[in-house]
């Protein structure tokens, strides 16, 4: 673990540093970072917030936390004491402009005790409507004025709409250069989405058959079997389409659907990234009525419970018309997948909480075999599970052992389970660690944000200015409305699951 290149002296700056994403998510990241030799030598991590707080009763706090969330498990006395060191609280308000020359003045003081000046990377882990106050006292205290040194990480949602979105990205871009913003989607630090750049250009068995020629379809589903639980505010004015398909699953699309980067170079992955979107194809009025399904859960049973419809959850809308399921069908207008569709869903309170890409190939062109030989004939399939497990599998045909030539379906499996011994990074350690060196390789950049709210705008407003007469239309742990079934049967093919083992469920 010490072979690795450690990043630069840094300071963190956290704005809701008492937030649950910081407790649940940020110190668990840091603190696995540091065990595992990855935090710089030189590092301080401050959190701001409203509460009053001295440093040790902070810690106490974040201590609990990692205690709860991390997936080290319980923090040892000796290795928490030495990373709590490098932590302190700041009282602040983010419109008090004197908090600000506090944190200055936090800078400073390491920077002049420090081996060299550091990097300084202020984290919005705020509501959306604390950025633009954030970014502006920060430019105005002249404290992102250093484009090498000083960076911004910020949460999603990046926007409500496309309109929102340009006027963030217009704020930030006047104050910070594009190399200092960091927009965080987790989803693209799951080690298995990573995997996929390494999958796909890493093996030569692959990428000469990963088109429209041998591909006949994609799909990528993203279902969750709670509900809103206690987000009913926040998802009331968001939904299915806003929370999951415009950030995390058009970044996992992209990353099956690009073309082969030059080199590993981030602006090169990212070029690639935006060429998918602005090849896909616009949807009209006609292309939202046949190819978008819209759902929203219903009360029903969970495992031996009964549990609330969307409606009845906490501060939801009686009358809500927020979809709480998504479906559609994309294509991509370019040669290599022209004509190839994309099928993607998500939703909440689904039977299965599962991320999985499905890629299916096209048949033999001639089968040689008699039909007795293949009742069970499948196609070719390549899944790549992001959860609960992470697995890539190829499912090929092969002969049944016995005196007859009966063909079965069987999977060809790398399970990082099976294979490797050491603990899986969390997806926050990575985009972490990626924010200090500086590595924008797995974070948003402006122009992709804006192309895919472009994408996705026609049907928001669409789905805004129709209330659904159906609504509520599938109950709790099922696998979503109908509709959604018809949408990718009406073409032949149907939505794939993977089976969960028991032993996998239980862990829920």
């Amino acid at each position: 673990m010490k072979a690795h290149i450690k990043p630069k002296p840094t300071v963190f700056m956290i704005f809701g540093g008492t937030g649950d994403l910081a407790e649940r998510k940020l110190i668990p990241a840091l603190y696995n970072l540091f065990l595992a030799e990855y935090m710089p030598k030189e590092f301080k991590i401050v959190g701001l917030g409203r509460t009053a707080y001295q440093d040790d009763s902070f810690r106490e706090v974040l201590l609990e936390g990692v205690n709860k969330h991390s997936r080290s498990g319980k923090a040892e006395k000796d290795k928490w004491a030495e990373f709590a060191e490098h932590i302190s609280y700041l009282k602040a308000d983010v419109h008090n402009e004197k908090d600000y020359e506090k944190m200055e003045k936090i800078i400073e003081t390491c920077d002049a005790s420090w081996s060299e000046p550091s990097v300084i990377i202020h984290y919005l882990a705020v509501t959306p409507q604390f950025f633009p106050i954030i970014a502006k006292n920060l430019a105005k205290m002249k404290l992102a004025n250093d484009i090498n040194r000083t960076r911004i990480v910020v949460e999603k949602p990046f926007g409500h709409d496309l309109e929102s979105a340009k006027e963030l990205n217009h704020l930030l871009k006047n104050i910070f250069h594009e190399s200092q913003i960091y927009r965080i989607d987790h989803y693209l630090g799951k080690e298995t989405v990573q995997n996929m750049l390494a999958f796909r250009f890493a093996n030569a068995l692959f990428e000469p058959i990963w088109n429209r020629n041998y591909i006949e379809h994609v799909q990528i589903s993203v279902t969750e079997d709670i509900g809103v639980e206690d987000r009913g505010g926040y998802y009331n004015t968001s939904g299915a389409l806003r929370d999951m398909v415009q950030n995390h699953i058009l970044q996992v699309l992209c990353l099956v659907a690009m073309e082969p980067p030059v080199n590993f170079d981030a602006e090169e992955i990212r070029n690639r990234k935006v060429d998918v979107l602005r090849a896909m194809r616009k949807f009209g009025s006609e292309e939202i009525r046949h190819n978008t399904v819209r759902g929203q859960y219903s009360e029903g049973w969970v495992e031996g419970e009964k549990v609330v419809g969307y409606r009845e959850e906490k501060d939801v809308d009686p009358d809500s018309n927020t979809e709480t399921f998504a479906a559609l069908k994309f294509f991509i207008d370019n040669w290599r997948w022209q004509n190839v569709p994309f099928y993607v869903r998500t939703g909440k309170r689904i039977h299965q909480k599962s991320s999985i890409i499905s890629i299916q190939f096209k048949d033999v062109p001639h089968l040689i075999f008699p039909s007795k030989s293949t009742e069970s004939w499948q196609q070719n399939r390549l899944i790549i599970s992001i959860q609960p497990e992470m697995s890539i599998r190829l499912q090929v045909q092969a002969k049944r052992p016995g005196l007859d030539m009966i063909l079965n379906p069987v999977d060809m499996v790398f399970n990082y389970d099976g294979t490797y011994s050491t603990d899986t990074p969390e997806a926050y350690e990575t985009l972490l660690l990626d924010a200090m060196k500086g590595d924008q390789t797995l974070f948003m950049r402006g122009d992709q944000v804006e192309t895919a709210w472009e994408l996705l705008m026609p049907v928001l407003e669409s789905w805004e200015s129709k209330k659904s007469i159906s609504f509520p239309n599938y109950s709790a742990d099922s696998w979503g409305p109908e509709t959604a079934e018809a949408l990718i049967a009406k073409d032949g093919f149907h939505w794939f699951t993977l089976p969960i083992k028991k032993s996998e469920k239980e862990k829920k």
